[in-house]
């Protein structure tokens, strides 16, 4: 089976030296909070260009604590897109506040400024776009809108590590954002880990609180906090995997390229649309197709994996029935869910693995004829 994603396979190529960073970390008997974390956020500064860095125990706890941090809770409404991973809303409900959902756009798949500024009412206090599946949403128009409406930006950027808008990486382009390291993440560990990013010196303090029981000095709580810390074992190895990240991610743009290429013929299924605004780092490939279900099982009858990302959109989903959303309320995103379906994409994908996924591609289009 040709996987859609292979995490071990790229970190098998440096696993000398994440064997070596486990045990100095093991040696060292500081295991929480210690001199990679320290590292750790001090490198993603320099990278990321960001005055302050703050590393959490995971994606969704990054989302919760910026939120938090924000002084966002009761009777706040917070604007996202539906077509995401669940975390997104799931971090917005978590804190207290209503989650307020917009329509994507059908060629990037991102949230659609020009349908934000409608959903907007005194009680809203934030917009958390999502850069989907690697490529960074239309920031530009986002923080437009925010700044005339007093409104605060949260990159969700946990797909995209490394892309870039108009030259800039995201995790800069708002007031605050927010990294997944889960292990299929373009950077990841071994296990969970989070980051959160910003030039606002009072929010990363307050989220350095929250992530140690809302304590800055032990066994003294300002506030109720959270344990949400980065294990000095995941830290090592995330900064090991950030001196590569470039180019992992360039073999991925050049994989997404050469798809883009050989499929732009093929009329079962539509290839992704990268805005001329951005370095889209595909954390997924993604096709839409009318034929989804029967080009899944052809391909899986072919060896080769394929996901749905996402089957079912965030305000159709049992958990957000109280919201009173209905279907047909956002007809892009849903019409998206119920056609799109990725393909097998990550740094060490042999040409001769992406050939013949082309090729069952093909095979299956000529077999509708």
């Amino acid at each position: 089976m040709i996987p859609i994603t292979d995490p071990k396979s790229h970190l098998e190529m440096i696993q000398k030296d994440i064997f070596t960073a486990f045990k100095d970390v093991l040696s060292s008997g500081n295991y929480i909070l210690g001199s990679n974390v320290t590292k750790l956020e001090e490198e993603m500064r320099e990278k990321l260009g960001v005055t302050e860095c703050i590393t959490v125990a995971n994606g969704t706890d990054a989302l919760v604590l910026s939120l938090h941090a924000s002084g966002i809770g009761e009777g706040d409404e917070v604007i996202t897109t539906p077509f995401t991973f669940f975390a997104t809303a799931e971090a917005i409900t978590r804190v207290g506040a209503k989650v307020v959902f917009v329509d994507v756009d059908e060629k990037t798949f991102n949230i659609d400024p020009a349908k934000i500024k409608e959903k907007i009412t005194p009680a809203t206090k934030a917009i958390l776009p999502v850069h989907l599946f690697g490529q960074p949403a239309n920031m530009d128009e986002i923080n437009k809108i925010a700044k005339s409406n007093h409104l605060i930006v949260i990159e969700d950027a946990c797909q995209a590590f490394g892309a870039e808008y108009k030259g800039k990486l995201v995790g800069a382009l708002g007031d605050i954002a927010c990294f997944s390291f889960f292990p299929t993440k373009n950077l990841s560990t071994i296990g969970d880990g989070g980051m959160v990013t910003t030039s606002d010196q009072e929010i990363a303090k307050k989220i350095r609180s929250l992530r140690a029981h809302g304590s800055e000095q032990k066994y003294f709580h300002d506030e109720i906090g959270y344990n949400s810390r980065l294990d000095e074992v995941h830290a090592a190895i995330i900064r090991i995997c950030l001196q590569h990240i470039d180019q992992w991610n360039e073999q991925r743009i050049q994989l997404a390229k050469r798809y883009d290429e050989k499929l732009k013929h093929l009329n079962v299924a539509k290839t992704p649309f990268p805005s001329m605004d951005n370095k889209h780092v595909y954390h997924l490939y993604s096709l839409v197709s009318d034929h989804r279900d029967e080009v899944i099982d052809y391909l899986t009858k072919n060896n080769i994996q394929t996901g749905i990302y996402y089957p079912r959109c965030i305000h159709l989903q049992h958990a957000y029935t109280y919201l009173g959303y209905k279907k047909g309320d956002f007809p892009i995103a849903e019409s998206l869910s119920e056609m799109i379906f990725s393909i097998p994409l990550y740094p060490l994908l042999s040409v001769e693995d992406q050939n013949k996924v082309i090729d069952t591609l093909y095979r299956f289009e000529e077999k509708q004829k």
